[in-house]
């Protein structure tokens, strides 16, 4: 055991790993309020699994060393299956472990399912095979239709955020079942057809995204051939920009005589590396067989 603790000490001080990132167990560092609700819960569960882990295995090492039957004895070890106080301590003390995760799944569930107040930020998710769209419903286009983006072979699909401010996600699949995932925000989400018809609760919330920046996201449910091509980007502006990129899908691009693309209007934005029109997180997928082959 001395071992052990030291091996570890020495792991977490060579690596140059602080104490909160040896508690996030690998976790990524999430971006939501949400996402550090369920990273600190998922932290104190493990935390709490160990210390449970470490007492089973000291005692199992205690009895080990020191009661093993010596030789020439013939008798039983002293039983125990009679003590009531044993019994009973040993009953409540795993009800009162489980009672206590099972209180605290309660609360961080609450808030990570609660319900849309209509205060958010309206955005309208849908899968298909093998891609995404973005929508926001209560922004109109040149059009009249709601402002959307729609992920192609040779172009991943920006989904456009802002930060600080609520926001509602409406998921539907066209297809079969996919998975909306962003890893920073520490949950995935399945992504059903026919909702209302497969009694699933369809929309969900997040108080906000607490940074500027770009985040990966992926469809974390296998659903074909192509699934690992279902890949998008978070671009998560900041609430003046990202209402200048709102104003934007709204109007016609002079250049275009259309009206302004998610790429387009977030070029004329010209506001740095946040207003790349093209994702930096991950490339579009190569449909081309020979270049996924490991032999050539």
């Amino acid at each position: 055991m001395g071992l052990a603790a030291a091996a570890v000490a020495v792991a977490v001080t060579t690596s140059g790993c602080s104490v909160e990132e040896v508690l996030r167990f690998g976790w990524p560092i999430g971006v939501t309020p949400e996402a550090t609700q369920m990273r600190t819960l998922w932290t104190w569960a493990a935390v709490a699994a160990l210390v449970v882990g470490v007492l089973v295995w000291g005692a199992t090492a205690w009895t080990v060393a020191f009661h093993r039957k010596k030789a020439g004895e013939s008798d039983l070890p002293r039983q125990f299956q009679y003590n009531l106080p044993l019994e009973l301590v040993l009953t409540v003390v795993p009800l009162i472990i489980v009672a206590v995760l099972f209180y605290f799944t309660v609360v961080v569930q609450n808030v990570v399912d609660r319900t849309a107040t209509g205060d958010e930020l309206k955005v309208d998710v849908i899968g298909f095979q093998w891609n995404w769209e973005f929508s926001y419903p209560d922004t109109r286009g040149p059009n009249g239709l709601p402002a959307s983006t729609v992920g192609s072979t040779g172009q991943v699909p920006l989904l456009v955020l802002p930060t600080d401010r609520p926001i509602a996600f409406t998921q539907d699949s066209q297809d079969v079942i996919h998975s909306f995932w962003v890893p920073e925000f520490l949950f995935k989400r399945d992504v059903l057809p026919d909702p209302e018809k497969n009694d699933q609760k369809n929309t969900w919330v997040i108080d906000r995204i607490e940074r500027p920046g770009a985040f990966v996201g992926r469809c974390a449910e296998f659903c074909g051939a192509y699934h690992s091509m279902m890949n998008f980007e978070v671009r998560a502006l900041p609430p003046a920009q990202f209402d200048q990129f709102l104003r934007l899908r709204t109007q016609v691009n002079p250049q275009t005589g259309q009206g302004y693309t998610t790429p387009d209007a977030l070029a004329a934005l010209n506001c740095g590396e946040l207003c790349n029109p093209e994702a930096v997180t991950t490339a579009p997928f190569d449909p081309n067989p020979t270049a996924r082959q490991a032999f050539k």
